[in-house]
């Protein structure tokens, strides 16, 4: 069995290398803090991110990349925003880069796997994505995901044997836009539930937002050429249900403390594990307007990290204009 390299030892990163290696397989594993690189090597445990898991004895954790040079699969896990700079610092670019990281680059309004192809273009690009829990992942809970592969069927049949397990199932797909899309904009969809929990809205309120939250996914989606049968699929819908609805969500429970009234700054700067929709939300606010692409929920949980208040924020919400549900509909009332 060819070893496979994940770059990344935070929850996420340190569960999908647990599952990995469950059949045996040799796992190098790339982390950012030395004591992380020491507890892994020493103890079998990484006690910063994930400290429920055992992890295998086929994972070696490392802090140098040069360590993955040889190898042909690497898994990158690493926060959205600073996934170029990493790849960046590869001595050798593998064959596959299967990206993990759910997000769009601030400042560019980038999606990962555009920024992946700078960042090493000689690797074919693929994207794993879907409803996961590390500490599910990593207790061999079942778990299915979307892996969207850009090199088509011929990168699928290379990576199915690297990553398929048998409680860890991906489904093909061949639309990356979309699995990245999903993944992103459900983050930042988790916060705004999350802050229904905080403000005690209710269950209905929370049902209202998935729907709508939805809509938006699929409007910007579309527009930027991704298949509304991906969005529909694992690593949109499947994907938004999971993180709308459990504290367990980094994203939601950040929104949660937001609806009770925490401050957003005191918030993210308290934060060991990183909430990507924060960094998501003005990106993709910018971009909804700055295509035209209706976005309510999303330009409400920016202005709420912004400072705004949540109350306030959502009232407004509420007041505005009835309308049709579906574009369809629209046509049968009045301009």
């Amino acid at each position: 069995m060819n070893r496979v390299g994940v770059i990344g030892a935070g929850a996420w990163g340190t569960a999908l290398a647990q599952m990995i290696a469950s059949d045996g397989r040799d796992v190098i594993l790339w982390a950012y803090e030395p004591e992380v690189v020491t507890a892994i090597n020493t103890e079998g445990r990484n006690p910063l991110y994930l400290p429920s898991a055992r992890l295998a004895p086929s994972i070696r954790a490392t802090g140098d990349l040069a360590d993955l040079a040889a190898i042909d699969t690497v898994l990158v896990v690493t926060p959205a925003q600073v996934l170029g700079k990493v790849l960046a610092g590869l001595n050798r670019p593998p064959r596959d880069l299967v990206l993990c990281s759910k997000g769009i680059e601030a400042g560019t309004g980038r999606l990962m796997n555009d920024v992946a192809r700078e960042a090493s273009p000689q690797s074919e690009i693929a994207v794993l994505s879907g409803p996961t829990f590390a500490h599910e992942v990593a207790a061999g809970l079942p778990t299915a995901v979307t892996l969207a592969c850009g090199g088509g069927a011929a990168q699928w049949e290379r990576l199915v044997p690297a990553i398929a397990r048998p409680a860890f199932r991906p489904y093909y797909s061949d639309d990356v836009t979309g699995a990245e899309i999903g993944g992103a904009v459900k983050n930042v969809l988790a916060i705004a539930c999350g802050v229904v929990e905080g403000l005690e809205l209710g269950q209905n309120a929370r049902a209202a937002l998935i729907a709508r939250g939805y809509a938006e996914m699929l409007r910007f989606g579309e527009a930027l050429g991704a298949q509304g049968e991906t969005l529909a699929g694992l690593c949109g819908l499947g994907d938004l249900v999971l993180t709308c609805s459990s504290p367990s969500s980094r994203n939601f429970s950040l929104g949660k403390a937001l609806g009770q009234g925490s401050d957003p700054a005191a918030l993210m700067a308290d934060r060991r594990t990183v909430a990507e929709g924060a960094f998501t939300a003005p990106v993709l606010a910018e971009l909804a307007v700055r295509r035209s692409i209706p976005m309510p929920i999303v330009a409400a949980v920016n202005a709420i990290l912004s400072g705004a208040n949540a109350k306030q924020v959502v009232a407004e919400l509420l007041a505005r204009p009835l309308r049709a549900e579906s574009e369809s509909d629209a046509k049968d009332l009045p301009a």
